[in-house]
């Protein structure tokens, strides 16, 4: 309360010192005011201001020669006609009047001067202190205007204590909504906010990601580059350079020199220029006359469509022009008003004295002196402004409406306080020529933008409307049919630091902006989603992705499956072995009491025979998607099948070799080994080795079904752990160790009788089994496929064949087409041959 007070008695004393030097003691001129039973206020900048050194304060002269704003003057006399036609309806306020005191703002103080007349009371000049704020009663119940951010924000701040309704028609800075600061701020152009969000859809449109940012010193064009500098990064698109024009900026000066060397330097082609429009000119002029060109200028609502820009001599070389605009709308008859304003008989201008009543803000000697042919035109942009302020002048009228009970087509004339009527303007919903008028809760209206690009194709400039922007939200609606652009074959001008990578090929920031990248290609099993372009994702694990690629793809799940044909090659051949083991085994049965039986090794064939059978059994586990079981069985029941055929065989070729060579030598050991059932006994040590070492490998190292992903990118290989395991590797190494003793008896046994003499085929069968593993080791060591399984699996088969083969085959052979060699008399006849050489040795 005691800086409410503080503000208000400086503010008595700034109004004092006002008048003390401002000549209030004549009339105004007549055009400023109308009575009327509610008073409105207008504040319009009908003359530019004017930079001065002052030395105390004083009220602004503005009505100076040369310096009358044609601009301001529209939007004077739309107020003045939204006022008549009000008193001359006989709906909206019937057997009310509005009247008005209008102002001229041509400057800060002239603002600060008339926003203090407003609130002054009816009769005394000056403000009372009161307690009750919301009971003071000045003689103006609404402000119309003023026309600038800066003028507003001070006009808002003044009256919002007294909560006096303050309707602007050209302010549209996004701090002005804030109702904490601004409580009774309403007006009729639209918030910047939404300006801002159309000019990054804009550049968002057109793929611009690298622009140059350029404002103007005051709220407007400052918190507009702010604004636009944050929604902009946000949106992803980077500010190569941005700057401000000051207030003090003269086309050619060092100042603006330094900006357009700047700009010029900047790579980016468009530029935003958010300013007023008296700095836009300025900065205009100095681009002319740096001869910058070539670049796409992008305009806020201050002067896209403004003469004044549009004036300034070889503008038309600068390039592409689109903007932001308000939607254009007509005040219907104010031309004719204005014509009318003209031919009135005004009496002749009088000359302005000092200290007369011409250093008021409230006289137009210029105005005075307009005739039909000298009236300012009234040109699309004022038109537009104008309906502005005349819209705002009937929210007024229609709060009122409702405030003093009008519908019932008398209005009541009782008193009215300022925060009475600013509480019906907010609720106010009409229909004014078509438009529907209406305020949110932050007191903006609910209108829209077009988009407009320049044209100079003609003889004189214009402009072409592209489209539109809507909200809520914010979305663009623009014919880019109707743009011509200024580059080659009509073209979108390119305005990005970097240009967009390939497909696949992710973003690497280079310097300070994310705009500004190299392209690197995402690596395998990565791919670059669309919503994070400078980070390549990896790919789930069940997904796979090529080098440079947007998307992944599910891998290739395989596994030796039994209807390929390699598969059906491998399924047939095993099943042909066991088919043959069977059947010799059932052979070997039939003749078990025969010489070739016996010699083979009589019963202990079958146990070979059954080990084989076991071995080839287990290589079926190798077909299909691998299970626990088959993951189990298959290695291990090989590994301990083929070590019983091997000991058997070794066995075998180690009893004939005591038997025949060392039975007379070594009778000794020859006798233990009889004696003790030394072939079993090997053959049972050896084989239960085997099984401690396979069990331990499927306890310890245990053989499971596994998915394996790192071997091949696009495949999931289904496989059992075996091959990683120590177990494994002891387990063919036993084996091997195995094949190599059972080749060296055999080798041994090369010089025994013929029907005895096993050597040369089970040599070549032991060496078919060592080619066959080294082959399947060195395989596997350079391919890692889905075939290695059938790699494997041939292996085995080889092995398991060969021993088949080396040592049973020449068995069947004999049984099946030389009987006469499986009698007897042959056998002896060979160990008496073997007898005799030995004998001559």
């Amino acid at each position: 309360m005691l800086l409410c007070t503080a503000c208000l008695v400086g503010l008595q004393l700034l109004i004092s010192c006002c008048w003390a030097f401002a000549c209030h003691s004549t009339k105004p001129s007549p055009d400023f005011t109308l009575p009327g039973d509610y008073l409105l206020a207008g504040l319009f900048p009908l003359h530019s201001g004017c930079l001065q050194v002052r030395h105390r304060p004083e009220v602004t002269l503005c009505d100076r020669p040369g310096s009358f704003n044609e601009h301001g003057y529209h939007l004077f006399q739309a107020m003045r006609l939204g006022v008549e036609e009000i008193n001359n309806s006989t709906a909206l306020l019937p057997n009310v009047t509005l009247g008005y005191q209008l102002y001229d703002v041509c400057s800060d103080s002239a603002n600060v001067y008339a926003t203090l007349r407003v609130l002054s009371l009816p009769g005394p000049r000056h403000i009372e202190l009161q307690g009750d704020l919301l009971h003071y009663s000045p003689k103006v119940l609404a402000v119309i205007g003023p026309d600038t951010t800066n003028r507003a924000a001070t006009t808002a701040a003044l009256l919002s204590p007294f909560l006096m309704p303050l309707i602007s028609y050209g302010a549209s800075s996004e701090t002005l909504s804030v109702k904490r600061q601004y409580p009774s701020f309403l007006r009729t152009i639209p918030n910047d906010k939404y300006q801002v969000e159309t000019m990054v859809l804009l550049l968002q449109r057109f793929g611009w990601t690298w622009i140059s940012l350029v404002g103007s010193s005051g709220d407007y064009g400052q918190l507009g580059v702010q604004a636009l500098e944050k929604q902009a990064t946000d949106q992803g698109i980077c500010i190569a350079f941005k700057d401000i024009v000051p207030f003090s900026a003269q086309v050619g000066d060092e100042r603006m020199q330094r900006l357009m060397r700047h700009l010029a330097q900047a790579t980016a082609t468009v530029v935003v220029v958010f300013s007023n429009r008296p700095l836009a000119r300025v900065f205009f002029e100095s681009v002319v006359l740096a001869n910058l060109t070539g670049k796409v200028w992008v305009a806020s609502e201050a002067w896209a469509l403004s003469r004044h820009i549009t004036g300034v001599p070889g503008i038309q070389r600068i390039g592409m022009v689109l903007g932001v605009a308000i939607q254009k709308r007509t005040v219907p008859g104010l031309k004719a008003f204005e014509e009318a304003y003209a031919r009135a008989d005004k009496g002749a201008p009088r000359p302005c004295h000092k200290s007369s009543c011409c250093s008021s803000n409230q006289v137009c000697r210029e105005c005075e002196a307009f005739t039909a042919h000298t009236m300012p035109k009234l040109k699309g942009f004022s038109m537009s402004s104008a309906y502005n302020a005349y819209q705002a002048v009937y929210a007024v009228a229609h709060g009122l409406h409702q405030l003093l009970g009008c519908a019932s087509g008398v209005c009541s004339r009782g008193r009215v306080y300022p925060w009475q009527l600013l509480e019906q303007i907010h609720k106010v919903n009409f229909l004014l020529h078509e438009d529907t008028v209406m305020f949110n809760d932050n007191g903006d209206p609910l209108s829209s933008y077009n988009i407009i690009a320049w044209d100079w194709s003609g003889p004189k400039w214009t402009f072409t409307v592209l489209g539109s922007s809507t909200w809520y939200p914010v979305q663009l609606d623009i014919n880019e049919t109707k743009i011509q652009w200024h580059g080659k074959d009509n073209q979108v001008p390119n305005s990005v630091c970097s240009s967009d990578c390939l497909e696949g090929h992710q973003r690497v920031v280079t310097g300070f902006h994310h705009c500004c990248f190299e392209c690197v290609p995402c690596g395998a099993g990565t791919f670059l989603n669309k919503s994070d372009l400078y980070r390549c994702q990896p790919c789930g694990k069940e997904e796979w992705a090529p080098e440079g690629s947007q998307t992944c793809f599910p891998r290739t799940v395989v596994f030796l499956a039994c209807q390929e044909h390699t598969s059906w090659v491998l399924l047939a051949a095993n099943t042909l072995l066991l088919l043959l083991l069977l059947g010799t085994a059932g052979l070997f049965a039939w003749h078990l009491d025969t010489p070739v039986v016996r010699s083979a090794g009589g019963r202990l064939c079958f146990l070979m025979l059954g080990s084989l059978a076991a071995g080839s059994s287990s290589l079926y586990g190798f077909f299909g998607e691998p299970t626990r079981p088959a993951c189990l069985l298959r290695q291990a029941l090989f590994a301990l099948g083929f070590t019983i055929f091997l000991s058997c065989l070794t066995v075998r070729s180690f009893q004939l070799i005591i038997i025949f060579k060392f039975s007379t030598k070594a009778p000794t050991f020859y006798h233990a080994w009889v004696q003790n059932h030394g072939a079993g006994l090997f053959v049972m040590i050896i084989s239960a080795s085997q099984l401690l070492i396979c069990l331990t490998w499927l306890v310890v190292w245990t053989p499971l079904p596994t998915r394996e992903y790192q071997r091949f990118p696009h495949l999931v290989m289904l496989e059992c752990t075996e091959a990683n395991s120590l177990g494994f590797i002891l387990a063919f190494l036993y084996n091997g160790l195995l094949s190599i003793s059972a080749f060296a008896c055999s080798y041994l046994g090369k010089d025994l009788p013929e029907n005895y003499n096993e050597a040369k085929c089970v040599t070549f069968s032991l060496l078919f089994n060592f080619m066959s593993w080294i082959a399947f080791f060195t395989t596997a060591s350079i391919y890692d496929g889905k075939y290695l399984p059938a790699v494997n699996m041939l292996a085995g088969l080889s092995s398991l064949s060969s021993g088949f083969g080396g040592y049973f085959l020449p068995k069947c052979y004999v049984i099946l087409c030389r009987p006469d060699l499986n009698s007897t008399e042959h056998f002896q006849a060979s160990i008496q041959d073997y007898t005799r050489h030995r004998g001559s040795t």
